[in-house]
């Protein structure tokens, strides 16, 4: 059953009256969202900060807003929505089944459970008094992390459809005075570059409107510091994601009277959703940390929390690995990548990763404008298979990992030409491509069946094969789906659908295949959400490789993510000594892409020793506690700390800039 739209049980037409005050503390161990119904029944968020030692005082905090405007008290509303009185940005606005685009949402109930002992789960129902709809707010805590995963459900119980026009996961209200917001902007090989602002009356947005690979030009991850610029140390702040994976949209809005209202969700842009009667819509999650000691604290909760609940495997082990492409493009035989693998064990790293270039015959893939939708092995490149390669690597000692990009097709293909109707593209425009390929149609169950296909006969025909690169190197141009228009489905739902056509393989292909690593790879940094890694266990943050470049990129990456989860490779990029780039790259999932016979005696030496000592602390980066110590960005040096979770050992690193690292490694 898809968990984002499903149907419900037989609605009852919900008598809203008024009732006495009603209080919502939603709490972790140090912090506290508060929601608050008026008199009126209207529910509201009243409070953000640290946790009070008596619950019942969160009651009075509302008494200490002075709002003279009769419109204004809207701006706390806990779930805005659109139509009525509301003159504030919406978090909802509908379309009912008889044409009105009015909404009101008062408060009916809610509940608060705990599923195990860390974590509690509070549900609010909110519903029209006029109309049968209503929205139901989620809030799930995880007590030790001060992490709070916040998400809605629409659901539809009129006699017709309802077109939601927008329909965020939050809305968030902070009654301070001063905010600064740090977003996280690039382009490819630039990715993740941080920007702090401090925000003035009006809207600022960060959104992406790229339908796949939506990290690539911003990303959906953000930090709120109150009253001073973010410190690592200090100050209250707050770290958050929208957990999703197209089209994504973060409104950050100081009010006329300088408090703030956040509103995160689905980017609405082409994205009017039709919830026929009897439906709900669930929407993507708003995952957020907040700490009174600055970054530091905040990011360590997160990657704590990340490790624990959410990353696939992520509190096991992962492989180091050699990757071809650097040594061979798709340039490659047989003969030449056995000579690879046993340069793999001559290096001692975990496993042989083969990327792209494998495959295809009408077309072969000699280069990135044919082949792509054609999973066949190659016949002249690997006349004996996949599964040749997978023997050679265990008869070396090592594993053996494959690169695919399952969601595209080269219009110089075999599949292309079977199946125009898989590929989303306009019928009456030219066709538009970036990297020469454009986007299957996941929105189509039968293209769905396709790419789990492709995954799991690579797993059936080879049960010993160990990684996944996983790569999505094209955006959504000249959007429009065969599949939608067949079944008079809005194209609207185009952007949606495909994400969630993407979960819904994912969730085969982990039902059939719970363990095998996999890495995400999209041209880059264009993805690593925290939806998609419930099925991945790392991901790729850039092309960029060179290393004084990557400092700086993983250092901001580690705000969000822990260092299990980052794949970071020594490959030639950079004139930088081979120690400097091999110490870069154990900040995180070390691995290589170089040429292993290219290096000088002395250098293999190193590699390999080091590939040792990796092998000694590796756990201590994996999963430690870190502590960033000097920023690149006010330094000419940076310095972080791993710190194992029984303080037994720490690894600390220290890059110049402009000359070799300091490595030390204490116990």
């Amino acid at each position: 059953m898809n968990t984002f739209y499903r149907a419900v049980a037989p609605f009852v037409l919900l008598s809203i009256r008024c009732v006495a005050q009603i209080t919502i503390p939603v709490e972790t161990t140090d912090f506290a969202v508060v929601l608050q119904s008026d008199k009126d029944n209207y529910l509201h968020m009243v409070y953000c900060g640290k946790k009070l030692n008596q619950s019942v005082d969160y009651k009075d905090i509302i008494s200490t807003y002075r709002f003279p405007s009769g419109n204004s008290g809207v701006y706390s509303n806990a779930y805005t929505p659109a139509g009525t009185w509301n003159l504030a940005e919406p978090a909802i606005q509908v379309t009912h089944s008889d044409g009105n685009p009015s909404l009101d949402l008062k408060y009916v109930s809610h509940q608060t459970v705990k599923p195990d002992a860390n974590s509690t789960l509070t549900t609010v129902q909110l519903a029209d008094p006029v109309y049968k709809l209503n929205v139901s707010l989620f809030y799930k805590t995880w007590q030790l992390e001060n992490v709070i995963e916040q998400w809605s459900e629409i659901t539809n119980q009129e006699k017709g459809p309802v077109v939601l026009q927008k329909y965020a996961s939050a809305n968030l209200f902070f009654p301070n005075n001063t905010f600064y917001l740090t977003s996280f902007q690039g382009q490819y090989l630039k990715e993740m570059q941080p920007t702090e602002e401090k925000l003035q009356q009006g809207i600022r947005t960060i959104d992406s409107k790229l339908g796949t690979r939506a990290m690539l030009l911003g990303t959906p991850n953000f930090i709120v510091s109150f009253d001073q610029p973010a410190q690592e140390n200090s100050g209250t702040v707050l770290l958050g994601q929208l957990a999703w994976s197209g089209n994504y949209k973060l409104d950050f809005e100081i009010d006329s009277y300088k408090t703030l209202r956040l509103i995160a969700g689905i980017n609405p842009y082409a994205s009017a959703y039709t919830l026929p009667a009897g439906k709900s819509f669930r929407t993507p999650s708003l995952i957020y940390t907040i700490s009174g000691n600055g970054t530091g604290q905040a990011s360590r909760q997160l990657q704590r929390w990340a490790r624990n609940y959410r990353v696939l495997d992520g509190k096991g082990d992962r492989l180091t690995l050699l990757n071809n492409w650097e040594a061979t493009y798709f340039d490659f035989d047989e003969t030449k990548l056995s000579g690879l693998i046993t340069d793999t064990k001559k290096l001692g790293a975990d496993m042989f990763l083969l990327d792209d270039g494998w495959f295809g015959n009408k077309y072969p893939r000699n280069n990135d404008d044919a082949g792509l939708g054609d999973w066949q092995e190659n016949v002249k490149k690997l006349p004996h298979g996949i599964g040749y390669l997978v023997k050679a690597a265990k008869e070396t000692g090592v594993k053996f990992g494959i690169w695919i990009e399952p969601e595209m097709v080269n219009p110089k293909s075999e599949l292309y030409e079977k199946h125009p109707d898989w590929v989303i593209r306009q019928p009456e425009r030219p066709e538009k491509y970036y990297r020469n390929q454009l986007v299957l149609d996941l929105a189509n169950p039968q293209v769905q069946d396709f790419v789990f296909g492709v995954v799991d006969g690579l797993f059936t025909k080879n049960p010993e094969l160990a990684f996944i690169k996983w790569d999505c190197n094209a955006v959504i141009y000249n959007a429009y789906s065969v599949w939608l228009s067949k079944n008079k489905l809005p194209q609207t739902h185009l952007y949606v659908e495909y994400v969630r056509g993407l979960y819904a393989v994912l969730e085969r292909i982990r039902a059939k295949h719970p363990k095998v690593p996999m890495m995400l790879c999209s041209g880059g940094g264009g993805r690593g959400d925290y939806e998609l890694l419930k099925y991945f266990t790392e991901f790729w943050p850039s092309d960029d490789t060179e290393p004084i470049e990557r400092i700086f990129q993983q250092w901001n990456y580690s705000y969000f993510f822990p260092s299990i989860t980052t794949d970071c490779h020594v490959t030639d990029w950079g004139k930088q000594p081979i120690k400097f780039r091999v110490d870069v790259a154990s900040m995180g999932k070390l691995g290589f892409d170089i040429v292993v016979n290219h290096l000088k005696p002395t250098e293999l030496e190193f590699c390999q020793q080091a590939l040792k000592n990796y092998s000694e602390f590796k756990t201590t980066v994996w999963h430690g506690e870190q502590y960033r110590l000097a920023s690149p960005y006010e330094n000419p040096f940076a310095s972080l700390m791993y710190v194992s979770a029984n303080k037994a050992n720490a690894v600390m690193f220290s890059y110049f800039h402009s000359s070799s690292p300091i490595f030390t490694l204490i116990k």
